[in-house]
């Protein structure tokens, strides 16, 4: 299976400049035969706390049919960040387009201190299936604790997919962590990360695949937007820059 992360620089608030980038990712993820791509945490509107009220939706948002008509034509399996309403709060979800099925949402389970005054953390852990292959979303600050992907590898994930908008030590912090995540539970690790203003901090991309032992396959720059494919069964990566 060919399974790709896209790093994109998100425009503050703006849904529908956002929703075409992301199909100009999925349509490059699509050409290199990727069946499956994720984007950063909160990647179709920014990652902004103190907008998420007003730009909160939901998974049949009929802004995102396209995404849905495309997973079924391109058979390709969708995830994409966007803070969704819920009968707790505002959350920060990942929703999960695949052929020929209902949308699926994974909502951010352990939330930071800072996301706490906006954010309500979702319920439970999803595990998305593409070629028969196990997925488990984690979105950025508890994709850092331990917990989490231990929880994940008791449901069986076979790919740890952190979806994520971090500064430069937030990635300095994934690129001790990750690989021990790897390592420990023999899954590989994929991180996508957003490019640009951030809230109150810059995201610093440097989009990563670590092997199943933890090793550094490939990684994108700091700055610029970019694809990486990863075969699992090769274990060769496609770096493409945008």
């Amino acid at each position: 299976m060919k399974i790709s992360i896209a790093q994109i620089k998100p425009i503050k608030g703006d849904i529908s400049a956002n929703i075409n980038k992301h199909k100009q990712m999925i349509s490059l993820a699509s050409s290199l035969k990727a069946s499956a791509i994720f984007f950063p945490e909160l990647s179709v509107t920014g990652y902004e706390p103190r907008l998420a009220e007003e730009l909160a939706t939901d998974e049949y948002d009929q802004r995102f049919d396209d995404f849905q008509q495309i997973s079924d034509t391109s058979n390709i399996t969708i995830g994409l960040g966007v803070p969704t309403n819920s009968d707790t709060g505002i959350r920060i979800t990942m929703v999960i387009f695949q052929p020929g099925r209902a949308r699926q949402m994974y909502s951010k389970q352990q939330l930071h201190a800072d996301e706490l005054p906006f954010f309500a953390p979702g319920e439970k852990q999803a595990i998305i299936t593409v070629d028969q292959t196990k997925i488990a979303p984690a979105i950025c600050y508890e994709s850092l604790q331990p917990a989490h992907a231990d929880a994940a590898a008791k449901m069986g994930a076979e790919i740890y997919l952190a979806s994520v908008a971090k500064s430069q030590n937030g990635v300095n912090k994934a690129m001790v962590h990750y690989p021990e995540v790897a390592k420990e539970h023999a899954m590989p690790v994929l991180m996508a990360n957003c490019v640009g203003a951030c809230d109150d901090f810059v995201s610093v991309g440097q989009s990563s695949v670590w092997t199943n032992q933890g090793v550094l396959l490939a990684q994108l720059d700091n700055e610029n937007e970019g694809l990486l494919v990863f075969d699992t069964e090769t274990e060769e990566v496609t770096l493409q820059a945008v």
